[in-house]
C-alpha cells in the first residue's frame, strides 16, 4: 500500500501542537501570562483571554488531557454562551488550519 501525499500540502500544513503544549497555552491565556508576541513590560497589565484559554483547553481535552477538561469546565462557568461559542469556533478553525487536507 502506498500513500500519495502532495508536497505542496505538506509545505502548507502547520504542525499541530501536542496536548501538553495546548494545555500550557490555555494556562497562559487564563492567567494573563505573556506569550510569544506579547509585551513582557512590567508596566503592562496582564490580559486574561478566557476565550483563547477555553479554545486551548478544549483542544487539549480532545487529545485526552484530563486536567484541560477540568479547567475548561471551570472556565465555562465564568463565560457567556456567546464566548463559549466563539472559543469553539476558534478551536475548529485551529484544527482546519493545522490538519492535512485529504487528497481528492
Amino acid at each position: 500500500m502506498s500513500v500519495n501525499v502532495d508536497t505542496q500540502t505538506i509545505e502548507t500544513v502547520q504542525r499541530v501542537l501536542d496536548s501538553e503544549e495546548m494545555y500550557r497555552k490555555g494556562l497562559q491565556a487564563s492567567t494573563g501570562q505573556a506569550t510569544a508576541g506579547q509585551s513582557t513590560d512590567e508596566n503592562v497589565e496582564p490580559r486574561l483571554d478566557l476565550i483563547d484559554a477555553h479554545k486551548w483547553f478544549n483542544l487539549a481535552a480532545m487529545q485526552g488531557n484530563q486536567e484541560a477538561r477540568i479547567y475548561r469546565a471551570e472556565l465555562a462557568n465564568e463565560m457567556t454562551s456567546e464566548e463559549i461559542a466563539e472559543a469553539q469556533k476558534r478551536a475548529r478553525q485551529y484544527l482546519a488550519e493545522h490538519s492535512p487536507k485529504k487528497a481528492s
